[in-house]
């Protein structure tokens, strides 16, 4: 198995706000804090989860700078620094590195609808940008464009792409990518995350990990030594807390709602076109909690 270089079980960080939308760094890092002391050993910061698309660059900077100021050392951070213009991405990227983050998350450029060799060429542009490794982000449900099992070959072929956040929901493919290169390959759905790891996957990206990363821990660690029945076991007892935080509304604003309840971030607002949980979202959120025993 390739060896996961950032880490093994890895939320896929919400970005806090005040309850006027402004950023709240404080909240950050307690959050952040909060994640690495329940099991996380990196930490994806302003990704989709994280509201990237509506951050200005300052932002993500200053969260960048404050999440390594509290848990670097104790796990990798990650930045969320791609997006659909290439050049963009690229400066993000040298400005993340000066931040200090331990290497980039890349998605797949979207709404421009390159084909393979642009996703290529995009990717290699932005991972020569750096000396930092690069996870590459493949989630076609976002982006429409995936990334294809040859595309992937030849990205592994560049000395800092080491990684791949697989969300496409195509096992088969997965799969390819796993046997044909040496990407640490990382789930991108909670759901998938047994699966996938069973054919060879380091570990995962999670949203739901918010809420029960020791869980997500346990799982992770089990699957990884062979252990499935205990990773079975696991995965049935994550699959309510799952369909809460990833079936009924955006993830962000679930988890962001669902952390607030248990006193983790004083907010859940989320920016616009991100809207708040409507009472009933909530009680149906609350209810598949409570099938996985957590209540409030």
């Amino acid at each position: 198995m390739t060896e996961p270089p950032f880490g093994t079980m890895i939320p896929a960080m919400v970005t806090p706000f005040s309850d006027d939308g402004e950023l709240d760094i404080n909240a950050a890092q307690s959050l952040a804090n909060h994640l690495v002391d329940n099991g996380a050993d990196g930490l994806v910061v302003t990704g989709t989860t994280g509201e990237t698309s509506t951050l200005t660059d300052d932002e993500n900077i200053k969260v960048f700078e404050a999440v390594v100021e509290a848990v670097g050392g104790r796990a990798k951070v990650l930045g969320g620094t791609g997006m659909n213009d290439t050049a963009h991405s690229a400066h993000l990227s040298k400005r993340a590195e000066a931040a200090g983050v331990d290497g980039l998350l890349l998605v797949t450029p979207y709404y421009n609808k390159p084909n393979q060799a642009g996703i290529q060429a995009h990717f290699e542009y932005i991972a020569s940008a750096t000396d930092l490794p690069v996870m590459l982000y493949d989630i076609p449900g976002r982006s429409v464009m995936s990334i294809e099992p040859d595309t992937l070959v030849a990205l592994a072929k560049h000395a800092n792409i080491v990684a791949l956040k697989d969300a496409k929901a195509d096992y088969q493919s997965t799969t390819l990518a796993l046997a044909n290169t040496d990407l640490a390959v990382y789930s991108g759905d909670d759901g998938l995350t047994l699966p996938l790891m069973a054919a060879g996957a380091v570990g995962v990206v999670s949203v739901s990990g918010h809420v029960a990363p020791r869980t997500f821990r346990e799982l992770v660690d089990a699957a990884n030594a062979g252990d499935f029945a205990t990773a079975r076991q696991k995965h049935f007892a994550l699959d309510p807390i799952q369909r809460a935080v990833m079936t009924h509304i955006q993830g962000a604003v679930a988890a962001k709602t669902v952390l607030q309840w248990q006193g983790v971030i004083p907010s859940a607002r989320v920016r616009l076109p991100l809207v708040a949980a409507t009472d009933h979202e909530a009680a149906v959120i609350k209810a598949d909690l409570a099938d996985g025993g957590i209540t409030f």
